[in-house]
């Protein structure tokens, strides 16, 4: 802090009404106490702060005014202001307003000498900056770092957890960089399948390795069809040392501004004869990647295992690899509703049939679609199969619930997921206010006035009703009201 040099020359002269204007304007709240830390005067120079009522605090003790963390604080600051010869320190304050409403100040207190010392006896002003602003920018902060770090935490379960399963699969994987074709990561079956050593043995050989000539020729064509389509079908490729066939297939990826390839490899089953029939495995298999509907394995969490060709098409999907590792749930209407519910039926019941629901696409499309789900056993681990089929096509034929009554409880409940509530409900509620209508005119013979007696309203009421369901001719009633 820097005093004035000459105050008695250049501040002698200013009037009360001057000084209390520069106190004003210094800072967002000035308060004036006295010797006894009774708050005898203030003013208010930030906008904001003029909105408040503070005139309740003067004539208060100013520790009165404060939180009780706080008290100790202005008693500081006080004492401080009282010995002119210590430099007037900065602290935090924190006011009560009404409502339970805190305000945060940051004030420093300062003697001032009068020229009639026993007029009035000690004063003390109190310099007070507005902390609200700040605090509201460090909890701010706050929330963000810890945002971040649950995020940062998260990020590394998910690479543990997906690590984990990249070292233990049976089968054999490989991460190649697509520019250098060099191989960045290999998994201990990759290892086995394609040399004696481990896995650190493959990282930064050049793919393809490991294989004859031809199988190299390709593979390479392989890996050139999938950079410029994003899939391609799986090869066959002979190994080096008589070590048998693989199949592989292999996708692509980018991270960090690079393109990556992933490839899997697997045995490949020995060929029979060709005469002979093909396995019933084989069967299902071929029919659940190239059937029309959509067919999806998940585990028990709903993590999508495997997609056929179907599912990626109407989650507008480049490959059916994509889907693989999240969770069904991103591409259903009622994001964490439906799952659950299919997920809770499953593991009661076992099967689910025919429940409706919405399939949201990567690129916006929604498809109206039904769910058929059962759990199969495997194991220790067992797992769910879906099957989702597109019924657009079929509801864009079918009439809306409107000017037909469901013949049944389970006819209206069908609707349920396809139609909101409130519609179902509105829509059946007007028709059967309508079948009501032409009932009574049909028993009394069109008689409108005792139709409107007999349905308990006035005639106008009856006309309104008629006029809006478009029943029969109003003009023809002598006896019409006007609505």
């Amino acid at each position: 802090m820097r005093p004035f040099g000459e105050p008695e020359n250049t501040l002698a002269d200013l009037s009360a009404e001057s000084a209390g204007t520069l106190l004003s304007v210094s800072t967002d709240l000035t308060l004036i106490v006295d010797g006894d830390g009774v708050i005898r005067d203030l003013s208010t120079g930030s906008e904001e702060l003029s909105r408040e009522s503070y005139s309740e605090w003067v004539g208060q003790a100013w520790v009165d005014t404060v939180t009780v963390e706080s008290r100790s604080k202005v008693e500081v600051l006080l004492k401080e202001a009282a010995t002119a010869a210590l430099k007037p320190r900065w602290r935090h304050v924190n006011h009560l307003l009404p409502g339970g409403r805190e305000l945060p100040l940051l004030y420093a207190a300062v003697r001032v000498d009068r020229r009639n010392a026993g007029a009035g006896g000690q004063r003390s002003v109190a310099f007070g900056r507005d902390l609200r602003a700040t605090a509201a920018l460090q909890q701010r902060l706050v929330e963000a770092q810890q945002a971040m770090e649950r995020d940062y935490w998260k990020f590394r379960h998910a690479e543990t957890r997906y690590r984990h399963l990249f070292q233990v699969s049976r089968e054999a994987v490989l991460v190649v960089d697509s520019g250098t074709r060099k191989i960045l990561e290999a998994n201990p079956a990759a290892a086995r399948l394609l040399g004696d050593g481990g896995a650190s043995s493959l990282v930064g050989q050049v793919f393809p390795c490991g294989v004859d000539a031809r199988s190299a020729e390709n593979l390479n064509l392989l890996l050139a069809g999938v950079r410029a389509t994003g899939r391609a079908d799986e090869t066959r490729v002979e190994l080096l040392e008589a070590r048998g066939e693989v199949l592989v297939a292999a996708s692509t990826y980018r991270q960090d501004r690079s393109a990556h390839f992933l490839l899997r490899m697997s045995r490949a089953q020995a060929e029979g004869d060709s005469s002979a029939a093909p396995s019933t495995s084989s069967m299902l298999i071929k029919l659940m990647q190239t059937g029309p509907d959509c067919l999806v394995i998940t585990d028990l969490e709903g993590r999508v295992i495997s997609a056929n060709l179907a599912f990626a098409e109407l989650a507008q999907l480049t490959t059916e690899d994509q889907a693989r590792g999240e969770t069904l749930d991103r591409w259903l209407g009622r994001t964490g509703v439906d799952l659950s519910v299919l997920i809770s039926n499953l593991r009661q019941r076992g099967a689910v049939r025919l429940f409706a629901t919405t399939l949201r696409g990567e690129m916006g499309s929604v498809t109206d679609v039904e769910i058929s789900a059962t759990m199969v056993p495997h194991g220790e681990r067992p797992f769910f199969g879906f099957t989702i089929r597109d019924v657009g096509r079929r509801l864009a034929v079918e009439p809306r619930p409107g000017r037909q009554l469901p013949r049944s409880v389970g006819q209206l409940t069908e609707l349920v997921g396809r139609v909101p509530l409130k519609d179902i409900v509105g829509e059946t509620t007007d028709l059967i206010e309508q079948l009501c209508i032409e009932a009574a005119l049909e028993l009394t013979r069109d008689n409108r006035a005792s139709a409107a007696e007999m349905l308990g309203l006035s005639r106008q009421s009856l006309y309104v009703k008629m006029r809006r369901f478009g029943l029969g001719d109003l003009g023809t009633d002598p006896e019409r009201v006007s609505g």
